[in-house]
């Protein structure tokens, strides 16, 4: 036995089981396969198996399942799909994990509104899916078909962030189920409201430490009449950062701007059997009318060319801007293909855009000269970007330099006045960069976990540490 699994078995009572299981039947599992799958995320980061699994059909069932577990003093751990990348879903007490993917019911789309409410459950795809025919679209896209309660629980964001900016600005309500089993409703489908404290910014972003995300309530947005993308290959990093930089300066409303260094590049090529240069490369898409994205482009182009961009390559048909972007999202699967049975870690910060250049440069340098693997993908189009280590986990001398060089990476975006995470969240991977960020201010925002879940059932070790 692990001493994981010791700890866990600890934190749940064959009485909490058994009070389970009436309520649940079947859909309760402590099968070793369903608790393993439930430890892990898409990170390095060790898993940790819960002690049961509960897969809830409605915020009624969750609120039972969380009142019990409060009776019996066990922990609880949301999950949603697992796509996330700090350790998120680990049990690392033991305890209940939820899962929340048969909660997938889109509750109600309300067309002339511009917003629709689904139960936490529902992927980001299944909504654009059942939008399909009505002109509208969510357009948050973090790479994963992630379930959007995971999404709000995250705060995620995404390629398409630089113009629709992320979940924070896209929650507009939420329902919660609390550590005591209380269900509360946050916000609204107003636009605007100066009722209260604003608590449904307070829950996205959480990570399933203040409650568990059933419901969210969500701003669409209309399908462009135009969408063109473009891919660009600079001479260096710093000339399509360049690019980047005066672009949003500039006021393009550009939809998307992603950045892939070399290393990527050529992980890309590798895995999507494409044939992009190897260089460092920019991926582009505009949003608009027929008119406004030819003026959009012409404009980037210009700017491009000014930075030493060679060639523009156009995808305007869905299916090629499909295979464009579906590469770009392949990115962390690429560069673990760079080294077969090698680990991805993937790490981000996110800084002032007009110090974007000067913090991958140098990130870049440390990567040159510790002969770490180490492929760079950004957002950059909002400041954010990511470092994806392929590491052998077993070998202590990589992991040791891959987290010298995340240390140096996250305080030298601290030092230029950006975060620890654009996107990725603290899970239990990044709790020490989130005091170095915001210092006292982190003992308000234990005082708030505390005040909401003074037994430190909700997801504990997670974002705050007790």
């Amino acid at each position: 036995m692990t001493p994981q699994s010791q700890t866990a078995s600890r934190a749940v009572s064959s009485a909490l089981l058994s009070e389970l299981r009436d309520l649940l039947g079947d859909r309760l599992s402590t099968a070793p396969a369903v608790l393993e799958q439930h430890g892990r995320d898409e990170s390095y980061h060790r898993p940790y198996p819960p002690d049961a699994v509960a897969f809830a059909r409605s915020t009624e069932e969750v609120s039972a399942i969380v009142k019990a577990c409060a009776a019996h003093r066990a922990p609880v751990i949301p999950f949603g799909t697992g796509t996330s990348l700090e350790g998120h879903v680990a049990a690392l007490q033991g305890g209940v994990c939820i899962d929340l993917g048969q909660m997938n019911r889109i509750v109600a789309v309300n067309e002339g509104d511009l917003d629709a409410t689904v139960e936490a459950g529902v992927t980001r795809k299944q909504l654009n899916e059942h939008l399909r025919h009505s002109g509208l679209f969510f357009p948050i896209d973090p790479g994963a078909d992630a379930s959007l309660g995971g999404m709000a629980a995250t705060r995620a964001s995404g390629t398409n962030a630089v113009r629709y900016g992320t979940m924070r600005e896209n929650v507009l309500g939420l329902t919660v189920v609390l550590a005591d089993g209380r269900v509360i409703r946050t916000g609204g489908r107003a636009r605007k409201s100066a009722a209260g404290y604003d608590l449904t910014r307070l829950f996205v972003g959480s990570e399933g430490t203040l409650g568990v995300i059933t419901e969210v309530t969500l701003r669409l947005y209309g399908i462009p009449e135009a969408i063109s993308a473009a891919v660009a290959a600079f001479p260096t990093v710093e000339d399509a950062v360049n690019t980047v930089i005066l672009t949003i300066q500039s006021g393009v409303p550009v939809a998307r701007i992603e950045l892939l260094d070399e290393v990527q590049m050529d992980a890309v090529n590798r895995y999507a059997k494409l044939d992009y240069p190897v260089q460092p490369t920019l991926f582009f898409e505009f949003h608009g009318t027929t008119r406004g994205v030819v003026e959009q482009a012409e404009r980037v182009q210009a700017i491009a060319a000014e930075f030493g961009a060679g060639d523009f390559r156009w995808a305007t048909r869905p299916e090629d801007r499909n295979r464009l972007w579906q590469a770009r999202h392949d990115a962390y699967y690429a560069a673990r293909a760079l080294r077969p049975g090698a680990k991805g870690w993937a790490t981000d910060v996110c800084v002032p855009i007009s110090r974007l250049a000067e913090c991958i440069s140098e990130t870049k340098d440390d990567i040159r000269k510790s002969k770490l693997l180490a492929p760079i993908v950004g957002h950059v189009g909002d400041g954010n970007f990511h470092l994806s280590f392929v590491v052998d986990p077993d070998d202590p001398e990589e992991m040791a330099e891959a987290r010298r060089l995340n240390e140096r990476m996250v305080m030298r975006a601290l030092a230029l006045g950006g975060t620890c995470t654009g996107e990725h969240g603290i899970g239990y991977g990044k709790l020490d960069f989130l005091s170095a960020e915001h210092g006292e201010a982190v003992d308000v925002m234990r005082l708030l976990k505390t005040a909401l879940d003074p037994d430190n059932r909700m997801n504990p070790g997670k974002v705050i540490r007790l």
